[in-house]
């Protein structure tokens, strides 16, 4: 591809850019559009809607956004988005400093060599061909290779000192989150499940004697998992009747009227007495273990929540044997209540390895699979194959303009719109794998689409052609290095089109909000409803991630190959430090918090990526018979894999373990101010499935809950939930007149 082709696609996209983030900053300041651009606020209820009025200034472009993105402190994004917030976005902090650092010298120092690496005439740069600009133009046995060896040098070391100040700083954050995060119910609770069943006793009873027998200094209580009971779904249905009564109160027709309906007699009533109303239900339907409903229903139960006394002895019965039988009595360090995935509490603890197994070949079968999209993609590069298979477009495919347009701009548009049906898919293998909590899952999420981002943007692009076709890469995986050498660097083109519209365009568009633009306008400007729908979304941390963490991996990967990648790069990760702390300032809710467990995969990530790096740098010194650099090289390998080493035991046990100096010091310090009692007593209302899907709800964010705890059938919800929505609303009706009759 020339250079030409190039700079036409990157006015393409600078093109969408611009347009993009004039519209948003135009867009965000009409009021019809807040429940879109911020919905975090929206949904904690600190956004005071404006009055409807027409002005000049919303229909002009303006960078206002920009200078608070930037401006706005690591505190308090940590404060109102949580320790992962913080992590993602000093993984674009360390991105910045890195490619910063192998611009200035990829630019100034290899990119020169590379050019005049063979002595011919070089006309016009814009008529010129990107190979002149890899590593390729250089001859064999080239001297001038050593100015590739000192910046391979110089971009590795630089990026371990960042790396071990990230990891040293990010172990610090996550130990102040641990230490100085308020007592939660997860922090006294343990998941246990594969309880064994007993003729003689209930079910009840045996978890109670086995921890009152092996843990009775410590033992508190414990919450057993039922299956969805009559007066509950009442309860449930109640409560999204409630939910609904409070988003008509909220909205702007019910702060205009609100002395109107305060009159009426369905809306009159205040929330407070419908509360009391609530937990009448609640108390009415603890339940009773001589009834024989009870009873019946013990026999299926897949588990039960037990609450200790202290932190300690939580984490301590979580991660040591409960039993002689690896299989029985399976403890669980228990999510918070919002992050618990219940539907997965009901799987036998015996189908989890085959559930993982399952999922596993599935990955993989979908990642070959997907190498026929790719493989498409890349006979799009080809102007011969597209002949082939499209004989209609002959005589267009003589124009430049067009060939400039399919050759670099539409094959990465093709791939990343491919790309759109693996996250779904990743999450929904997930689901089915097992996790007992939502943050869980979505971190085997990210790792599943990382694995397979990687695999199938970089090595099958990369491979793809006659190397893959004749499956050279499988009978002589000893030859990968010296193959990956002689590929990489003619895939340089498509990597930096791709750069240019999954990167620069999928920033815009996510800032843009496409899709709940497009549903919001329908929604209030066609089918004219008033109240704003609940866009309180849980960040993407398993899309974005593997995306960002991709884009590191091509920057090292062509930072000597193709030097060209690094200042699109470089402006991707700028641009997307800023749009990112916007999204995640106004418009993602923290439903959860993972803590930072998303670091170690990104370190390493970045290691993995640093390596292949040098491997390819190998092989390159290997066929050009630069003897010398090739054992620099080696040397450098050595040490890079020795510093992961000591990383991985200098930090990683803080983020898969606690310290027991810690939790101890936090025990202590609720008891000796007097909180302990108060925190023994929340814990036994804190779980409820009933409570926990509502995350936009008050009562769930201050863990209000009814104190039984219940297992939802999925299948028979999603029946039965109109009929029963519809009689909740005439119980709730029905029960409402009856105290206003008493009053």
């Amino acid at each position: 591809m020339e250079f030409s082709a190039l700079l036409t696609s990157a006015g393409i996209n600078i093109g969408l850019c611009a347009l993009f983030l004039s519209l948003y900053s135009v867009l965000r300041k009409q009021p019809h559009n807040y429940g879109v651009y911020f919905g975090r606020r929206l949904a904690e209820e600190k956004f005071r809607q404006q009055v409807d009025y027409f002005s000049l200034e919303r229909l002009l472009p303006t960078a206002g956004w920009i200078v608070k993105a930037y401006w706005c402190t690591e505190e308090e994004i940590r404060r109102v988005a949580g320790l992962d917030s913080v992590v993602f976005l000093r993984l674009f902090i360390f991105s910045i400093r890195i490619f910063s650092i192998t611009s200035l010298v990829c630019i100034f120092g290899v990119l020169p060599v590379n050019y005049h690496g063979k002595e011919t005439n070089h006309g016009r740069i814009p008529a010129e061909s990107l190979n002149v600009f890899t590593i390729a133009n250089l001859k064999e046995g080239s001297r001038m290779l050593w100015v590739h060896c000192v910046a391979l040098y110089v971009i590795t070391i630089s990026a371990c000192i960042l790396l071990y100040y990230e990891y040293k700083y990010i172990s610090r954050k996550r130990l102040a989150h641990i230490t100085g995060s308020p007592p939660g119910p997860g922090h006294f609770s343990v998941i246990v499940r594969s309880i064994p069943k007993s003729d003689n006793e209930l079910l009840d009873d045996t978890i109670r004697n086995f921890f009152v027998n092996y843990h009775g200094s410590s033992y508190l209580s414990h919450q057993m998992i039922y299956r969805k009971g009559s007066m509950q779904k009442f309860v449930d249905n109640a409560e999204r009747v409630y939910r609904k009564f409070v988003r008509v109160k909220m909205s702007s027709f019910g702060q205009s009227r609100r002395s109107d309906l305060s009159r009426c007699g369905l809306c009159g009533v205040r929330a407070s007495s419908f509360q009391q109303y609530r937990n009448k239900f609640i108390n009415s339907k603890k339940p009773d273990l001589s009834d024989p409903e009870v009873i019946e229903a013990q026999k299926d139960c897949p588990g039960a929540i037990v609450f200790f006394k202290t932190r300690y002895a939580a984490i301590v019965a979580s991660r040591i044997l409960q039993s002689s039988n690896p299989m029985l009595w399976v403890t669980d360090f228990a999510p918070e209540p919002r992050d618990v995935y219940w539907s997965n509490l009901w799987i036998p603890y015996r189908q989890i390895w085959l559930r993982k197994i399952a999922t596993l070949a599935a990955s993989v079968a979908f990642m070959f699979v997907f190498i026929v999209p790719v493989a498409f993609v890349q006979s799009m590069m080809q102007l011969d194959q597209i002949e082939q298979l499209f004989p209609s477009l002959k005589n267009m495919l003589k124009k430049p303009f067009f060939v400039k347009l399919v050759t670099g701009y539409l094959p990465s548009v093709v791939l990343l719109l491919s790309l759109y049906t693996v996250p779904p898919l990743m999450m929904f293998f997930s689901s089915i794998e097992g996790s007992i909590s939502r943050s869980g899952r979505k971190k085997s999420a990210c790792c599943k689409i990382l694995f397979f981002t990687i695999w199938n943007v970089f090595f099958v692009n990369v491979l793809s052609g006659s190397v893959l076709n004749q499956l050279n890469v499988f009978t002589r995986p000893r030859d990968m290095p010296s193959m990956l050498a002689e590929l990489v660097p003619k895939q340089a083109t498509f990597f930096i089109t791709y750069v240019l519209t999954s990167g620069w365009a999928s920033l815009c568009s996510e800032i843009l909000q496409v899709y709940n633009l497009v549903y919001n306008f329908f929604r209030k400007c066609i089918f004219c409803y008033r109240d704003d729908p609940e866009y309180g979304y849980s960040f993407p941390y398993h899309t974005e991630v593997p995306k960002v963490l991709l884009f590191n991996l091509l920057g090292f990967t062509f930072s000597i190959m193709a030097p060209l990648i690094l200042p699109f790069l470089l402006v991707y990760f700028c641009l997307g430090y800023l749009v990112y702390r916007n999204q995640i300032l106004n418009v993602y809710y923290p439903k959860y918090e993972m803590g930072g467990k998303l670091w170690p995969i990104m370190h390493s990530t970045l290691v993995f990526a640093l390596v292949l790096t040098q491997t390819i740098a190998l092989g390159v010194f290997t066929i050009k018979h630069a003897t010398i650099s090739s054992g620099f090289t080696v040397l450098l390998i050595i040490g890079t894999v020795l510093f992961h080493q000591y990383c991985r035991h200098r930090f990683s046990s803080i983020f898969n373990s606690f310290s027991a100096q810690d939790l101890i010091e936090m025990d202590r310090d609720d008891e000796q101010s007097g909180r302990m009692e108060e925190i023994h007593k929340h814990l036994l209302d804190a779980y409820s499935q009933g409570t926990t899907n509502m995350d936009n709800s008050s009562s769930s964010r201050n863990g209000g809950a009814p104190i039984e705890m219940i297992m939802e059938d999925p299948a028979q919800d999603a029946q039965d939930s109109n009929q029963e929505l519809c009689d909740a609303v005439k119980e709730v009706t029905g029960s409402i007149q009856e105290h206003a009759d008493e009053m």
